[in-house]
């Protein structure tokens, strides 16, 4: 062979194996450690994330994507953690596939964690982290930092001792951080990370999440207008200030400092909780089982109250007291009628108020203040306008029992949103107490209920008499019917995509897969191969390589590698949307022996099996850590979804494909792929 004929096939030997060679890395890891004193350090572990690419935060809520799992290895009697491992800033955004919101970084990730030396001739600490990054495929990572500590001078001997003592007495507390699903019932194993400190988010983000804030806000004042406490004050109080003025300018001017009196009120409202709170304290309260129950016990207080059941009043004194001061008249006087105001109508705009309030707080940072500005905008707005074009009092509805049934209305939704919360901490907890068929009943019978009150059938304790309806009454009635109509195939396993977001996930039921034709081949489950069980749609499907290899062998079918993840986002759009389709479920169902293996499966593989990887030098741990390897060494890629058809003895038959939503492609690869088995 020619020179230059030898040069052109390496050079395309080269080009086949890069074009195969898929191994990515989006995240570039470095170290450092930062001296604070003589026996206390920083160490900091940085990555820089390539464009587009996510790594998920430590505090990402459970039923997520992976968190940032951290391990700092022989800590006892050589240091001791100082405080938590901090962040740098993350970004929040809602998830709706796996119905929770996931914290990441974009661009950068910094973990900080200040440690005391207890050991003086400690060398070095040893870190590792395992994590999440996803753009349209995931990679589950893990990095080993080795910190080099300084040496400690002889002087400092004294100081170390007196750590050592002290964090004797106090040790260093850490929580627990659920891992991924286990479907096998088998023992996890807790990672050692710090409790969530305040999430940040970018201001691209953030504009957008304050924006829905205020326009939330704002509807309820609308709803708060429309109350029996506060809509009959409307026309008294600009036919107040049109009397009492001697001009127009002048009744216009008085009535635009009542209604910007009553914003400043709210906004000051809502500052005082940003400022008492602080800016995130809430954001992480949101997540916290006892503030769930707490805020559960107080919605349906409120929703009570809403309902007829009591009035919730301030003290008396208050209101005489602020109405001897709207007495002195002037700008002073027109505040304190705006408190006034406040006051009188709290039993109506409180219970709104406090929902708001914990709402926008939870998003952290200035969001109660954003919160009371919408409400009292929306409150305030209908005095000062019918205040400039008075002749409009003649066009508003005259007060009666209408106002009784908005304020019912929101109680009927007060008392539906308060086992949201209540679901939270069950979720949390994980005592399935309220799993989704539960939380879905409740519902349905709250907006039944909801329904048969507007349609005239149920009265309240303050309603008036009823000899028709309405026809606005009719159609909300007819929405409230419909909408509680929908919800009821949700009972037998329907995906209620509308309200994905409140009840429990699909996971969290008596039947995970539906009641009726789906659970008919649960019955049989006993008849299934050894190793087997039922995946997504109940199609049959393997954990183990070994097993489903086996089995493929004994009937004689090609086999599909499925690498995949308890918290990879685009595994699950596949399932949903692709393996659903019937084409592809008949395929996968009869054609094919499916082996799922999960890259992020915590679960400790025996220690006879525990191994250094001779291919990527990492440390083989867990059962996520085997197939990692697998895949890595076999196909040279960490990416998930990825999907392999091969044949019985393991060899490739058409290649390999990833996410790809389209079809009609995907099944073309199936077919593609089984007829050249069959060859």
């Amino acid at each position: 062979m020619k020179p230059k004929q030898l040069l052109l096939l390496l050079a395309a030997c080269l080009s086949l194996f890069a074009a195969n060679a898929q191994i990515i890395e989006p995240v570039k890891w470095s170290s450092r450690v930062e001296k604070n004193s003589d026996t206390e350090f920083t160490l900091v572990m940085e990555g820089k994330i390539d464009d587009e690419w996510h790594v998920y935060s430590q505090f990402t809520p459970d039923g997520g994507p992976l968190p940032i799992e951290l391990k700092y290895e022989n800590q006892q009697g050589n240091y001791a953690l100082v405080g938590k491992t901090t962040e740098s800033k993350t970004e929040r955004k809602f998830n709706d596939v796996f119905g929770v919101d996931e914290i990441f970084f974009s661009k950068k990730v910094v973990l900080k964690q200040k440690v005391k030396i207890l050991n003086p001739g400690l060398s070095s600490i040893i870190a590792k982290i395992d994590y999440q990054v996803c753009k349209e495929v995931c990679i589950n990572g893990n990095e080993k930092f080795t910190f080099a500590i300084p040496k400690i001078a002889p002087t400092t001997t004294a100081a170390i001792e007196e750590a050592k003592a002290t964090n004797a007495e106090n040790p260093v507390l850490v929580d627990t951080v659920a891992v991924a699903p286990d479907t096998t019932g088998a023992a996890v194993r807790p990672t050692e990370v710090p409790a969530a400190p305040p999430v940040t988010t970018e201001p691209e983000d953030a504009d957008r999440s304050l924006w829905s804030i205020f326009f939330i806000a704002f509807l309820s004042g609308f709803a708060a207008l429309l109350t029996p406490c506060v809509f009959p004050l409307i026309p008294m109080t600009v036919s107040f200030f049109t009397k009492q003025s001697k001009t127009k300018a002048a009744g216009i001017r008085n009535a635009i400092i009542y209604g910007v009196s009553i914003i400043l009120i709210y906004v000051i409202l809502g500052s005082l909780v940003t400022a008492i709170f602080g800016a995130d304290a809430l954001n992480s309260l949101a997540t916290n089982v006892w503030f769930n129950l707490i805020f559960f016990a107080l919605l349906v207080f409120f929703a009570a109250s809403f309902l007829g059941a009591f009035e919730i009043m301030l003290p008396n004194s208050w209101a005489n007291k602020v109405d001897r001061q709207a007495d002195r008249g002037g700008i002073i006087g027109i505040l304190f009628m705006a408190l006034a105001l406040a006051i009188v109508s709290f039993s109506c705009t409180g219970p709104i108020v406090g929902t708001l309030l914990f709402e926008a707080a939870s998003n952290g940072g200035i969001g109660p203040i954003v919160g009371m500005l919408g409400f009292s905008l929306a409150l305030a707005l209908p005095f000062m306008l019918f205040a400039m074009f008075p002749g409009w009092l003649n066009s508003l509805p005259k007060s009666g029992g209408w106002l009784n049934t908005v304020k019912v209305f929101l109680g009927f939704l007060e008392l539906a949103l308060a086992f949201k919360f209540l679901s939270n901490a069950d979720l949390v907890l994980q005592l399935h107490l309220l799993e989704r068929e539960v939380f879905l009943a409740i519902w349905i019978a709250i907006f039944g209920a909801l329904a048969l009150y507007l349609f005239g059938k149920i009265t309240m304790p303050h309603d008036s008499p009823l000899n028709h309806i309405s026809v606005g009454r009719l159609m909300l009635g007819l929405l409230v019917l419909s909408f509680t109509v929908y919800m009821i195939p949700g009972l037998w396993g329907a995906p209620l995509k509308l309200i994905n977001a409140f009840p429990p996930p699909m996971e969290y039921s008596e039947s995970p897969r539906g009641i009726g034709g789906s659970n008919v081949q649960h019955a049989n489950a006993d008849q299934l191969p050894e190793g087997a069980k039922f995946g997504p749609h109940d199609i049959v499907t393997f954990d183990d390589y070994d097993l489903g290899l086996a089995y493929a062998k004994s009937v004689n079918k090609p086999i599909m590698i499925d690498f995949t993840g308890f918290a990879c986002v685009n595994c699950r759009k596949m399932e949903n949307n692709v393996w659903s389709d019937e084409r592809i479920m008949q395929i996968l169902n009869n054609d094919v022996v499916l082996i799922s293996l999960y890259v992020d499966d915590k679960r400790e593989l025996p220690e006879s099996e525990q191994h250094v990887s001779k291919a990527t030098g990492n440390d083989i741990e867990t059962i996520g850590d085997k197939w990692t390897e697998f895949m890595l060494t076999r196909y040279q890629t960490n990416t998930q979804p990825l999907y392999v058809l091969t044949d019985l003895e393991g060899k490739t038959l058409n290649g390999t494909t990833s996410y790809d939503p389209d079809i009609e492609k995907y099944e073309g690869w199936l077919k593609e792929g089984i007829a050249k088995f069959k060859q």
